[in-house]
């Protein structure tokens, strides 16, 4: 066992985790810690873009009132205001800087999704401005003395001397050794839990770690009950899919059901609504119809503009022998984003000294109860570079000694049980915490996660068997949140609760051995459970 010291100890490598660490690099020294490589991340995979205010024809104001509509009156409003005003600020010192944006003639073409009353999305290489982003600021990254990076380094405990978090213990996935690391600031940046369920967008490996480690030492868990699903996701009989962004629809792209005819209208909704009410419109088609997947048609736009401007899309659909250029290409929800996560404030501090979360990992209330498309990179960009620079006004204390911390094994014998242990448990949230949920099959999952609980916590002292622990304790998180929430909003649709309610204008927060509350929104008084 070998223990290291960095300034900074930041989790996670997805474009929150290297901004962070881009700027932390001005301060002192920085650990970029991460279990998989940098092309396995939601950033890297995010294909409709970045949402930011700097056109002519657009303008903040109008921007943080789409952001608060989408969020059915969850959102934290100085948050957006914060994501919004420094988002077109950052947007375009990266613009400045180097990072390049599809444009023509100089002039950048800005994209329209859902949700969004005016085109402002900057994307980039097409689809691919989430491997783009990710590329530019990696490149400026690397060049960087004081980062190093760790890769195939996973986070199994956060070191925690009862009054501040010193650092985290990791264990190399290749020489099987574990390494101490210890900092005077914490950064999760590891991402949210999507991939728990059966059918996802995410990375197999987006399954809430670094949630459950800040959970394990005390933190704050603020508005799990809102998984967002993304309504056109690739469906094939394999169970095979990737997203088809949402930036097709903005374009011109249309649902139809298995008879060609637009369906969305039945369900009070378009194919420019926010995604909670696609969502819940393709879920009742689908339900009243028995199909198991919907169509999107592209065949009346332009083809040569949708190889140009969807390559990644048009490309990978071919692998299906689907040409969306001229065939309906089959879609179904999937889920998609974590809205909620480690509870911060506004610069992204959490109720542990010296431990901050950022990104999709972190609950800054920008969302509410309902992500706006692209404001999530968005998000990642704003309060990693607030997370560093409020360390270094309010520096922490010095680190005393850190208790002794038991290694944990790798058993490759166990990757089977793990993987078991995640279908079980995705089955059961697909089922009962998926796009519609109910009193009744929440309840029942909360009783067979009771149960997985007492069969996984006595393992947490190998690789496998604490991932399937992680999976466990967020799946829990998820349905309890959404239990407590007796009322429709956003991604949180009940079936036996039909209607927002007013006394449900708060967020919900799990601690620990503490008793779950919710918090209003304005005010930041405890209000009585209901």
């Amino acid at each position: 066992m070998t223990a290291k010291y960095f300034d900074f100890i930041i989790i996670g490598s997805g474009l929150a985790g290297l901004f962070a660490s881009l700027n932390a690099a001005k301060y002192g020294t920085v650990a970029l810690i991460f279990k998989t490589d940098l092309k396995v991340s939601n950033s890297y995979l995010a294909q409709g873009g970045v949402a930011a205010a700097i056109s002519e024809h657009d303008s903040s104001y109008l921007h943080i009132q789409d952001t608060l509509k989408a969020g059915r009156e969850l959102c934290d409003r100085e948050a957006v205001e914060i994501l919004v005003h420094e988002g077109k600020e950052i947007v375009e010192s990266l613009i400045d800087g180097g990072m390049k944006f599809d444009s023509l003639n100089e002039d950048i073409l800005f994209g329209l999704e859902g949700g969004h009353s005016t085109r402002r999305i900057l994307h980039s290489n097409g689809d691919s401005t989430g491997a783009a982003l990710v590329n530019f600021i990696f490149s400026e990254a690397v060049k960087n003395k004081n980062i190093q990076f760790f890769e195939n380094f996973y986070a199994f405990k956060l070191l925690n001397d009862g009054l501040k978090c010193t650092g985290a213990a990791c264990l190399n996935l290749l020489s099987k050794e574990t390494v101490i690391f210890t900092g005077s600031n914490i950064i999760i940046a590891s991402g949210g839990v999507s991939a728990i369920y059966p059918r996802s967008t995410n990375p197999d490996s987006t399954t809430g770690e670094g949630i459950s480690l800040a959970y394990e030492i005390g933190a704050e868990i603020e508005s799990m009950e809102f998984i967002q699903f993304h309504p056109t996701s690739f469906y094939s009989d394999s169970g095979e899919t990737f997203l088809i962004s949402e930036a097709v629809r903005g374009e011109g792209a249309r649902l139809v059901d298995w008879k060609g005819e637009r369906f969305l209208k039945r369900w009070d909704a378009d194919e420019l609504s926010p995604r909670d009410k696609v969502a819940e419109a393709m879920y009742n088609e689908l339900k009243e119809s028995g199909r198991p997947n919907l169509f999107l048609r592209l065949d009346h736009l332009n083809p040569s503009s949708v190889k140009e401007r969807f390559r990644f899309i048009y490309k990978t659909a071919l692998k299906y022998n689907v040409d969306i250029t001229k065939d309906p290409v089959p879609v179904s929800p999937a889920a998609h984003y974590t809205i909620g996560g480690i509870k911060t404030d506004m610069f992204g501090a959490t109720n542990i000294s010296n431990l901050y979360a950022v990104g999709e990992a972190a609950s800054t209330n920008v969302h509410g109860a309902n992500r706006l498309a692209s404001n999530s990179l968005l998000e990642c960009l704003v309060f990693a570079k607030r997370a560093v620079e409020h360390s270094t006004i309010n520096p922490a204390s010095s680190i005393t000694g850190t208790k002794m911390i038991n290694p944990i094994s790798f058993d490759a014998r166990n990757y089977n049980q793990n993987l078991r242990i995640k279908e079980k448990v995705g089955k059961l949230l697909w089922e009962y915490a998926g796009i519609v949920r109910s009193e009744e099959g929440l309840t029942k999952a909360k009783s067979i996660l009771s149960d997985y609980e007492d069969q996984v916590n006595s393992k947490k002292d190998e690789y496998f068997l604490q991932n399937g622990a992680s999976i466990v304790l967020c799946a829990k998180l998820i349905t309890e949140s959404a239990l407590m929430r007796k009322e429709s909003r956003g991604c949180n649709i009940r079936s036996d609760f039909s209607a927002s309610l007013a006394k449900f204008n708060a967020t919900i927060i799990l601690k620990k051995n503490a008793a779950p509350r919710f918090q209003e929104m304005n005010t930041k008084l405890e209000i009585k459970c209901v």
